[in-house]
């Protein structure tokens, strides 16, 4: 399975929404299930999709679909 449909699946089950829905264009200002609550869930989801561990200061920037897969990027999750 890709990052990007790993990242997808995290997104839609933590925000309890379809995985259709979810694009690599895909950010908390395009989706309303994505607000500040949820935004730590995700955090979380995605420490346990990719076995690492996130920075509290690393979450404001981690605020699209496309900042996430450059954040795995960096750290050679592939």
């Amino acid at each position: 399975m890709s990052i990007f449909a790993q990242l997808q699946d995290a997104i839609a089950t933590t925000l309890n929404v379809a995985p259709e829905k979810i694009s690599e264009t895909t950010s908390a200002d395009n989706l309303t299930a994505w607000d500040s609550l949820g935004h730590v869930n995700l955090m979380m989801a995605i420490e346990q999709t990719f076995d690492i561990y996130l920075e509290v200061e690393d979450f404001s920037k981690l605020t699209s679909v496309e900042a996430i897969l450059a954040y795995l990027d960096s750290r050679d999750i592939r």
